[in-house]
């Protein structure tokens, strides 16, 4: 198989859920979000909108919002101590407006922000609860004092950090997930 950079990361790159409370240095996570804004959009409308928690008393409440819509709204049994976005120590809000693109763009622009941080040693998660919850009245509150801009939906997050744990082993490749066309 060929390699170069590009390759390594993607093929290197593993989900973490257990994080080192260091905050980022301010250039990494800068980097890491710009390769967000690079990333391809339907017909390059470009209307995704990124916001970063840093903030950790704001990363609680809005944690402590998710829990609570899941709980209520779908029935959820969660524990107390609940961490949708593992303790991270930065979290980037992924949000677009609700077209047909819109939520592919969102996940190019993720999938370019992990790879980025991977690249930087940084570890990242996909984050998907607030995509199911951000349309809850408090929640959506909450997103607006945040800086999430109404009228847009959340399609998915970056939790980002440093492991604070073991590297996780790649799953196997499930079969038959390629065809070709010939």
């Amino acid at each position: 198989m060929k390699t170069n950079p590009v390759l390594d990361a993607i093929r290197n790159r593993r989900s973490v859920r257990t994080y080192d409370p260091r905050p980022l240095p301010a250039d990494v996570l800068a980097t890491i979000v710009e390769a967000g804004t690079l990333a391809p959009t339907g017909m390059n409308a470009q209307t995704f909108h990124f916001t970063v928690i840093q903030d950790a008393e704001k990363l609680h409440e809005l944690n402590r919002l998710i829990r609570t819509a899941l709980i209520r709204y779908e029935g959820r049994q969660l524990n107390e101590d609940y961490c949708c976005y593992y303790d991270a120590p930065v979290l980037v809000i992924a949000s677009n407006e609700p077209t047909r693109t819109g939520g592919m763009d969102c996940a190019c622009a993720l999938q370019n922000m992990f790879l980025a941080a991977h690249s930087l040693g940084i570890a990242s998660c996909w984050i998907n609860q607030l995509s199911y919850t951000c349309d809850a009245p408090e929640v959506r509150a909450y997103l607006k004092r945040l800086g999430v801009p109404t009228v847009h939906k959340v399609y998915g997050c970056a939790a980002l950090g440093y492991n604070g744990g073991k590297e996780p082993a790649a799953h196997p490749r499930k079969e038959g997930l390629v065809s070709y066309a010939e």
